[in-house]
């Protein structure tokens, strides 16, 4: 089936639709960020920049853009380019399945859960670039502990996206919004929810699990050696990570674009609001957790995933498939 151009405008109109308000999220994100530590540390937050320090962000994008970009003498040139542009892009194309609403979607696959964690997987690539073509020991030692962390903390997501799998039987995450149309999946599987949330804080590098930028031990990590837009680019691969995770979260376990209650007035408001106030709602989420808790140290991170994560898992995966097995409730 040839494409005409017509169809190929749209489909990067589409694409740039999901991209550009990423891109702007992740900047508001960053601005939520410092006021959220703000409050909680009862610390001044950005204010000079703009009423109530709201353009601190985008000066900020500004900065990185016009800054000279240092390459290290002895690294490797093409592959120390490569690995910021890599981390972006498949943070960006990950994009691609998220149904933000029941007609809003680029490719509306059968497969998207898959999809996902392809890519997903595939992000321990460009950390792990990084770390070596800088030719040096923080940011390689860095990017060891993020192969690692991801690594470990990709089997428990795996298993607990399966305990969601078996209460819908579809792989579209289109499907599994509209199995929660009555009860979200929070409810029946809150302690699923809860490792989930855990294990995205892990995956994303974040406080209290950001190991592989320890700055008490490896100064920045795997791009210790890196600045400017190179920097800016995992900056945003990292906020875009954390933006993506929480609208999976969303859609795992919270209703994806459903009310919390279906009557009126809750269902005469758009559903792409109720996605973007659960997302919002599971970002502040992780802004409280690093405003809050100390870091782990790496010992207790990898006994946290292997020794309680995957046990747990795994169990909750038997318990549910052998409570749907029972009461005849197993997806058809």
């Amino acid at each position: 089936m040839e494409l005409s151009l017509i169809d190929i405008l749209l489909g990067v109109l589409k694409i740039f639709s999901f991209v550009m308000p990423v891109l702007i999220s992740v900047a508001l994100l960053v601005y939520m960020e410092r006021k959220v530590l703000g409050a909680v540390q009862l610390r001044r937050g950005p204010n000079v920049v703009g009423p109530f320090g709201i353009l601190q962000s985008f000066a900020d994008v500004i900065k990185l853009i016009t800054k000279e970009n240092l390459l290290p003498s002895n690294s490797n040139k093409f592959l120390f380019i490569f690995a910021p542009m890599l981390t972006l892009l498949l943070s960006l194309i990950a994009w691609a399945v998220i149904p933000i609403s029941s007609k809003y979607v680029i490719a509306d696959i059968n497969i998207g859960i898959l999809y996902l964690f392809a890519v997903s997987s595939f992000g321990v690539y460009g950390v792990i670039i990084a770390g070596w073509a800088s030719n040096s020991k923080y940011p390689f030692l860095g990017a060891l502990r993020s192969a690692a962390q991801m690594i470990s903390y990709e089997v428990s997501i795996g298993f607990v996206i399966i305990t969601v799998l078996l209460c819908v039987g579809s792989l579209n995450l289109t499907d599994i919004v509209e199995s929660q149309k009555n009860v979200w999946f929070a409810i029946p599987l809150f302690p699923m929810f809860i490792v989930f949330i855990i294990s995205c804080l892990a995956e994303t590098n974040r406080l209290p699990f950001d190991l592989p930028e320890d700055e008490a031990t490896l100064v920045a990590g795997f791009f210790t050696e890196y600045s400017s837009i190179s920097f800016g680019l995992f900056f945003l691969a990292e906020y875009a990570n954390m933006i993506l995770m929480s609208s999976l979260t969303v859609i795992l376990f919270l209703g994806g674009w459903y009310p919390p209650i279906d009557i009126f007035p809750f269902n005469a408001v758009p559903g792409l609001f109720w996605f973007e106030l659960k997302v919002f709602l599971i970002l502040f989420v992780f802004l409280w957790v690093r405003a809050t808790f100390p870091r782990y140290r790496y010992d207790q991170l990898m006994r946290l995933g292997w020794k309680i994560f995957l046990p747990l898992t795994l169990i909750w995966v038997v318990l549910t498939s052998s409570f749907l097995y029972y009461f005849e409730m197993l997806p058809q």
